[in-house]
């Protein structure tokens, strides 16, 4: 074994080695030192949440006089009705389906949605058909993907949807 590496007399080794292994409480600023950042870094982050609620309210207020003045102003009301007014798994898929069972013939995704603001009592306003006409949209295509519903010819603009 002559390429070996010349071995480390044991005393040195074990300070080295020491070095490496330094107790929390041999370094004790470093230590408290950190934690003493963490926590401040922690109360900023408390300090800017509390900020970012305060700032999220004042908008809300802001967005709640606009449309007093201007219903139709904020597209910002829509994203707030898609959350606000949500289904409860499995509703707007059985609302659809049973739609289609009752049709006659194909039905848009705006008429589905229009039905459904009637069921519900919801004021249907092109912004609230927007929204609602999507999920109605998206619930569509998951059942043809599932080979319940498919898609047919078109009435008007928009697609034609039948039971498969």
């Amino acid at each position: 074994m002559k390429n070996a590496a010349p071995a480390i007399p044991r005393p040195k080794m074990a300070a080295a080695m020491m070095f490496f292994m330094v107790s929390p409480l041999e370094r004790p600023n470093t230590v408290s030192g950190l934690l003493a950042k963490r926590a401040e870094l922690v109360k900023l982050r408390a300090d800017l949440e509390a900020e970012l609620r305060a700032v999220t309210c004042d908008i809300d207020h802001l967005d709640g006089a606009i449309r007093l003045f201007d219903p139709a102003a904020t597209p910002a009301a829509r994203k707030r009705y898609a959350t606000k007014h949500r289904a409860k798994k499995g509703q707007m898929q059985r609302f659809v389906l049973g739609a289609l069972r009752d049709a006659t013939g194909p039905l848009t995704s705006r008429d589905i949605a229009e039905a459904w603001c009637a069921d519900r009592g919801l004021q249907a306003d092109d912004g609230t058909l927007v929204v609602i006409r999507k999920r109605v949209g998206a619930c569509l295509i998951a059942l043809r993907g599932k080979g319940v519903a498919q898609d047919v010819e078109r009435v008007g603009e928009h697609k034609g949807w039948r039971l498969g």
